[in-house]
């Protein structure tokens, strides 16, 4: 399990274009990492449509949103265009993300046990340490909970 004020774990994964990014490429700036289930889903795309809303906030704190999910980049590029997200999103195609993140775990629903990504999100500052986590995430009022976050650093 990722503490806070622990380093946050580097990742080399394809985003919406195709194009590895990593931690590195990010130097110097705070970044939001949010994991969500599924591309297209109620919750996810609510999601991520309020932090594409509130993108110029966040980087104008020196703060760069990056969502992470399962899906590939190919349906990352249609949740994109059918949403007009502004958010960049990481295709963990493999679950390495999700593992390193620990956010990979066992679900319930109606009493069916799976494996599923946990609706979290790190907060990472410009040092490389994650500054706060939020798991098991109610998807209201998140994205300006974050926001608030972002501005006591």
């Amino acid at each position: 399990m990722l503490n806070v004020d622990q380093k946050a774990p580097d990742f080399k994964l394809a985003d919406e274009t195709g194009n590895n990014l990593s931690l590195n490429d990010f130097s110097g700036k705070n970044i939001v990492l949010y994991f969500y289930p599924k591309d297209n889903t109620p919750g996810c795309t609510t999601e991520s449509i309020g932090f594409s809303a509130l993108k110029d906030q966040f980087e104008n704190l020196n703060t760069i949103i990056i969502g992470a999910s399962k899906d590939s980049v190919k349906s990352h590029q249609n949740f994109i265009t059918k949403q007009n997200l502004s958010v960049k999103l990481l295709a963990d195609t493999e679950g390495s993300l999700c593992e390193d993140y620990t956010v990979w775990t066992l679900k319930k629903l109606y009493g069916r046990e799976y494996m599923g990504i946990e609706r979290a999100t790190f907060l990472i500052g410009t040092d490389g340490l994650i500054k706060n986590i939020w798991r098991k995430v109610k998807v209201k009022g998140h994205v300006e909970e974050v926001l608030d976050a972002v501005k006591a650093l």
